[in-house]
This record gives structure tokens, sequence and C-alpha cells, in this order.
């Protein structure tokens, strides 16, 4: 299991990402970290689900730009 400053580094955004940008974000609670799996928007001061325009009701510790997933990659 990753432990929470390994992923941490693996979330290397600084400050608010731009407006409109579409990210992944790291959250944390009671029971660790973990990646939501849909991109999220940070907008007037809160993170919202990229495609449903929802709140995101979890604590952000961290986000960073989407990796580009490759074709048969493992």
């Amino acid at each position: 299991m990753a432990t929470r400053d390994r992923r941490l580094a693996e979330f290397d955004g600084a400050g608010e990402p731009p407006p409109g940008l579409a990210v992944e974000v790291l959250c944390e609670d009671h029971s660790g970290t973990y990646q939501l799996p849909f991109a999220c928007r940070y907008v007037e001061g809160r993170w919202q689900n990229h495609a449903a325009g929802v709140a995101v009701e979890a604590t952000v510790i961290g986000w960073r730009v989407p990796r580009v997933k490759h074709h048969g990659a493992a």
C-alpha cells in the first residue's frame, strides 16, 4: 500500500489549478488517502465533479493534470 507521502508526491499541483481545467485529485479521510475516480474542477474556492458540476464532499489534499493513458500499458 502506498504511503501518504508517496501518493501526495504524485499529485504535484501547487496552489489552485487554472480556471476550468479538469484535474485528478487526491483526497484524505480517517481511512487514508485515495484518488477520486472522476475529474474535478476548482470553481470559486470549491472542488466540483467536472462532468456533473456537483460539489466534492471530501478533503482534497492534492491535484495534478491528468496523466496520459497509453493503450496496452500495464
